[in-house]
């Protein structure tokens, strides 16, 4: 899925990042190029991500302050392997989102800079409840972001953070991959994890908000990221 990792490296660049790797399939690596000039695009070895990657985007990530890690990877055995493999593996500040979020993700981030984006179904998928929420990111030493009407955040020691606001026309595809990349832009910049992901949930939101009142529900997420860099100019503290 081509637009998966786009949406977060567009977002990423919306932000005020300096600089934007994308890694994907080989098949996807012109039409990342023509999303921006200022992506440095590097392609998998072939169109799956595969064993074969994994020693090379280890090395990119060691140069990396921030990575998001899961957005449009396949969901076969072989590249969730490769995938776990690099998450456990990597030097860097992580988001992980999608393919990223699977039954053992919590064990093999324990002690590691994460931030987990799930929605329900993805933090069902890693075994963990509502009611287990704050206890899960607590032993992992972990930031979980639970994406819905109202985006709870639960941080390293526990503590809940309730970000509201937003519509229905937020659940088009792609926004939860925005948010990865919004987060991810702030906490290269240096902010804390739980402000950026109460930052990026409230600029996604009110984005939503904006743009219902002008259009509907019928926007997308390529409207959402074109409002970003205006947005950023206003005090969201306010809204």
């Amino acid at each position: 899925m081509h637009g998966a990792p786009l949406f977060s490296a567009l977002a990423a660049e919306a932000m005020g990042t300096d600089l934007v790797y994308v890694c994907l399939p080989a098949c996807h690596k012109e039409v990342a190029k023509s999303q921006s000039l200022n992506f440095q695009v590097h392609a998998f070895a072939h169109n799956e991500l595969s064993p074969e990657d994994k020693e090379p985007i280890l090395e990119l990530l060691a140069t990396m302050d921030v990575a998001v890690l899961g957005p449009g990877i396949a969901r076969t055995e072989e590249s969730m392997r490769v995938l776990l493999d690099i998450i456990a593996e990597s030097s860097c500040t992580l988001v992980l989102d999608a393919t990223a979020l699977q039954e053992h993700t919590l064990n093999t981030v324990r002690g590691k800079h994460v931030i987990l984006t799930p929605h329900l179904g993805e933090l069902e998928r890693m075994g963990v409840t509502l009611e287990t929420l704050q206890d899960s990111a607590k032993n992992a030493q972990a930031t979980i972001l639970l994406k819905g009407h109202t985006d709870t955040i639960a941080s390293q020691d526990g503590t809940l953070t309730e970000v509201k606001g937003g519509n229905a026309g937020l659940t088009v595809g792609g926004t939860g991959d925005a948010l990865a990349g919004c987060i991810a832009g702030l906490v290269a910049q240096g902010m804390d994890h739980v402000n950026a992901c109460s930052t990026a949930s409230t600029l996604i939101k009110h984005a939503g908000d904006t743009l219902a009142k002008e259009v509907g529900y019928s926007y997308t997420t390529a409207d959402i990221i074109r409002r970003i860099p205006s947005l950023l100019f206003h005090d969201l503290s306010a809204v």
